[in-house]
């Protein structure tokens, strides 16, 4: 896996969603990409993270790392095909704390078909 991918447990919320909405959390391991992440390198770990639990979540920020998501997500579809495998994404907004500044990202949560 490229060293600018990092792992975490998401503490976000869905941007917009009321107070009184509960965001439900599937344990998806989080993948967060950046511009200069390399989409194959994306597209391995998200594979990975699909064969083994079948969820996963990407988390962007800015237009350049969105980009490299989207082709990860792309590449990562072929390369599951190749297993008989589907895969769908559903793209939302959250908030997320980076050096104590709420900013918001991009999250696609893969999930098989």
């Amino acid at each position: 896996m490229a060293s600018n991918l990092s792992h975490s447990t998401p503490a976000t919320r869905a941007v917009g969603a009321h107070s009184a909405d509960v965001v439900e959390r599937q344990s998806a391991e989080v993948l967060k990409v950046s511009t200069r992440s390399r989409p194959s390198a994306v597209a391995g770990a998200i594979a990975g993270v699909i064969r083994d639990s079948g969820v996963a979540e990407v988390q962007s920020i800015g237009a350049g790392a969105t980009n490299q998501t989207i082709k990860a997500v792309a590449i990562a579809r072929s390369y599951l095909s190749e297993e008989g495998i589907d895969i769908v994404c559903t793209p939302s907004f959250i908030d997320v704390a980076i050096d104590d500044e709420e900013r918001t990202a991009i999250r696609l949560l893969v999930e098989r078909r």
